[in-house]
């Protein structure tokens, strides 16, 4: 396969893999710093500055709605650059990681499921264990080192590429609140009005950003959650290059998402995570942890993620179906099948969403996407790092498989 440097396009994906995941360590940092500030004298503080109100939403609601569609912009031009023009470009491309993101959302569902039997009220949180958090899992990836081989990186990117699109299609779906007809009307002239500037040639991002603040605004007041915007609004802005401009590097696309990826993954993801990730644990008691939604989070998660992606991609390699990544022991596929348990920003952001009315149950949702998520961590750099190294490659760090 041709490297990334070299005769593919470059992309923000490729720049993350690069850059061994910088902001994946950032939210790991900001994730701990959290805990400790909420447990600490400064806790009444952090919990009312998240409370308080600016205009029309909390201070929380505003990182949550607000900045995290920056978070969601970036989610929704690496699905459509991966789809068009990247590692997910051809159907070949997209067996494995398509086959590994349906189990790794399919396995943790049920597990949840299960647990959560005998307790219909918290049936409704299925889908929090479902996602996996692309910036944690290559994060540790990082702290592992070059043992592991670049192929499994890209598809753990790629599978988790694949699993943010189908959480986008889940919170679309199955987390929308009741609907306001005429702002979704308003919503989809501007997702029209976004599609024909595409259409017609537009290359200049300042019409696209424009439109993509109305439409943020719509959404926001339709009963679809704001952040789809985001991904709406990436999902018009053009791949191709502009006229006079031969390298592919100067597209709206590859413009706005150079533009924007920096902020998210190194302020907008971190304060989503400390804003988010704080849990007091003043009236914390050895129930909480199993109580069913603690425990189908943790155990979705870390026994769910695990199950589903390694048993996919098993059984897609054994029946002929795909290749195994290059270079790669099932031993090192196992550990990155474990590292897909970690679904931090996604699990939070879903948890919120599915217990929106039911504040009493956010500590549980919180408790068990750190547990299923640190206990995946934990065991999977461990196997990572136990697995046999792969032998030197001529072309280790780039994409030779």
């Amino acid at each position: 396969m041709p490297s990334f440097q070299t005769r593919r396009p470059f992309s923000a994906l490729r720049a993350v893999l690069g850059g061994e995941t910088g902001g994946g360590l950032v939210l790991m940092a900001c994730a701990a710093l959290a805990l400790l500030v909420a447990n600490s004298p400064a806790g009444p503080a952090y919990f009312a500055i998240l409370g308080a109100h600016l205009g029309p939403l909390s201070v929380l609601h505003w990182i949550n709605d607000g900045l995290m569609v920056l978070f969601f912009v970036v989610v929704g031009l690496e699905i459509k650059r991966e789809l068009l023009d990247g590692q997910l470009r051809t159907w070949p491309d997209r067996i494995l990681p398509g086959m590994a993101a349906l189990g790794g959302m399919a396995m943790p569902a049920l597990v949840y499921l299960v647990v959560n039997a005998s307790s219909p009220d918290t049936l409704r949180g299925w889908a929090i264990p479902a996602a996996t958090d692309i910036a944690f899992a290559l994060g540790v990836l990082a702290l592992v080192g070059p043992r592991v081989p670049v192929s499994l990186k890209v598809f753990l990117a790629a599978l988790a590429i694949l699993d943010d699109l189908g959480a986008v299609l889940v919170i679309a779906l199955f987390y929308t609140a009741e609907l306001s007809w005429p702002m979704l009307a308003g919503a989809a002239l501007a997702a029209a009005a976004l599609a024909g500037l595409n259409r017609i040639g537009v290359r200049s991002l300042a019409p696209y950003a424009i439109l993509g603040v109305v439409l943020w605004a719509l959404v926001l007041g339709s009963g679809v959650h704001a952040t789809i915007a985001g991904v709406v609004l990436a999902l018009t802005i053009p791949l191709r290059e502009s006229p006079g401009r031969p390298d592919v590097r100067a597209s709206p696309l590859h413009r706005m998402e150079h533009a924007i990826l920096p902020w998210s993954a190194y302020l907008v993801v971190p304060l989503f995570g400390f804003a988010n990730a704080g849990v007091s644990l003043a009236g914390f008691t050895g129930s909480m942890l199993f109580a069913p939604v603690t425990l189908g989070v943790a155990l979705g998660l870390f026994l769910g993620k695990q199950m589903g992606v390694f048993a996919t991609v098993w059984l897609s390699v054994k029946s002929g179906l795909a290749p195994r990544p290059a270079h790669a022991s099932w031993t090192q596929v196992y550990g990155v099948a474990l590292l897909c348990g970690v679904g931090f920003t996604m699990s939070l952001f879903i948890g919120l969403l599915a217990f929106a009315e039911r504040p009493d149950l956010e500590a549980e949702v919180k408790v068990g996407v750190l547990m299923g998520s640190l206990l995946s961590m934990a065991a999977g750099a461990a196997v990572l790092r136990l697995a046999p190294g792969t032998p030197s490659l001529p072309h280790q760090g780039k994409h030779t498989g």
